[in-house]
């Protein structure tokens, strides 16, 4: 029986994700420095706050943000914990509409805005399409996520990120699988002045051939595709019933799954 191992695209074993909030003007100078640098990004916008002082408009949201993804953070940014399931309901769901007129795909995860969630919230989420949701709390980790509704980051670019990119890049076991989570809202570099962290980010981080660039959502799709490939009982043929390839390590050679493909192994 073979040995099978989930990999990254291309047989990567590491993986990098960006996720920042709110829509605030200072996301243009970030998304450009993302995509200098090859990195990509997930950005949580409260589309009942588009176009009010300091955010971003509706006009521009589908073009600043191409390449990478638009995310719910609610319509108007309550502390949801506090609300009752009829306000969370409308807030989740209006955000989601809002934004899918403008970016024209289905929004399906969400970062929870002043970090506010609990169980009752985290429960409502799959029937209103959120796959994923981020918390604040940073892990200081690189681990795969074990609750895509409870999603740790690894850390704020305002901790020690320097630190854990470096970290982060030196990491070679390959038995292993990496994620590195970085959060924060864009306007904390003006207001801290320290646009050179993230531009100090982008130029180590950027261009590592073992290292995958994703948003949150391509993130999820992919471990979801992984968990969906049908094996044999005895591994010597795999099935992919998604749309996705997905790369495994088979007894050390890597292999590519075609979407809707059947595989010998």
């Amino acid at each position: 029986m073979p040995n099978i191992l989930m990999c990254f695209p291309e047989g990567r074993h590491k993986a990098l994700t960006m996720s920042y909030d709110d829509g605030r003007f200072a996301d243009r100078r970030l998304v450009d420095i993302f995509n200098r640098y090859g990195l990509k990004g997930s950005f949580h916008i409260n589309s009942g706050l588009l176009g009010t002082p300091d955010r971003v408009g509706a006009d521009e949201v589908k073009t600043l943000y191409d390449g990478h993804e638009v995310s719910a953070h609610t319509l108007t940014h309550p502390t949801i914990a506090r609300c009752p399931n009829e306000q969370i309901v409308h807030e989740i769901m209006e955000d989601r509409r809002h934004l899918e007129r403008i970016v024209g795909y289905a929004v399906r995860g969400m970062s929870y805005p002043n970090g506010s969630y609990n169980r009752r919230i985290k429960e409502m989420l799959p029937g209103l399409g959120m796959e994923y949701a981020r918390v604040v709390a940073g892990s200081g980790q690189f681990g795969m996520p074990d609750d895509f509704l409870e999603w740790q980051p690894t850390c704020h670019h305002n901790r020690e990120l320097m630190k854990h990119a470096e970290t982060f890049v030196s990491l070679h076991k390959k038995q292993y699988l990496y994620l590195m989570y970085v959060w924060g809202h864009s306007y904390e570099f003006d207001n801290d002045n320290n646009w050179e962290l993230m531009e100090q980010f982008g130029t180590y981080m950027g261009g590592h051939p073992d290292i995958w660039y994703c948003t949150n959502i391509e993130f999820v799709d992919y471990a979801k595709a992984f968990e969906g490939l049908k094996f044999a009982a005895d591994l010597d043929f795999v099935y992919n019933p998604s749309a996705l390839s997905v790369w495994l390590n088979v007894d050390g050679e890597i292999v590519e799954v075609k979407g809707g493909k059947q595989i010998k192994l």
